[in-house]
């Protein structure tokens, strides 16, 4: 999976690594079990901070996306994907509000933002 970051983005880079890693996941370029590089790699890969990746790599822990082992390194975890709970929801509901407001105050339709999330839902998942 090939990576690209934009380090002239609002959000921080270890941010858009997390996402990046959750969306390769999602799409299936990312397999279960499947290695990761190691901190010190990535970080000379993308040009960054060996801390950045680290950050990323501890959420992505934290939220049960990736193993960390100190003999078999960074992996997809092989168990599976967290599952969906009340945390997550309300989780999931605070960080839409933000956008559909937006959305709302430019004027887009509830049907517009309907099919605009279906088609990125529809992307990831092809």
């Amino acid at each position: 999976m090939i990576l690209a970051l934009d380090l002239q983005s609002e959000t921080p880079i270890y941010m858009q690594l997390r996402n990046k890693i959750i969306e390769g996941i999602a799409s299936k370029e990312l397999e279960l079990g499947e290695a990761l590089p190691s901190v010190r790699s990535m970080a000379a890969d993308l040009g960054v901070n060996m801390h950045t990746i680290n950050k990323a790599y501890q959420l992505l822990k934290q939220d049960g996306y990736i193993l960390i082992h100190r003999q078999k390194g960074v992996v997809i975890n092989p168990d599976g994907m967290p599952a969906i709970d009340e945390l997550y929801t309300a989780n999931l509901r605070e960080q839409l509000r933000p956008f559909i407001s937006e959305a709302v105050c430019r004027g887009m339709e509830e049907r517009e933002f309907q099919l605009l999330c279906k088609e990125i839902f529809t992307d990831i998942k092809s």
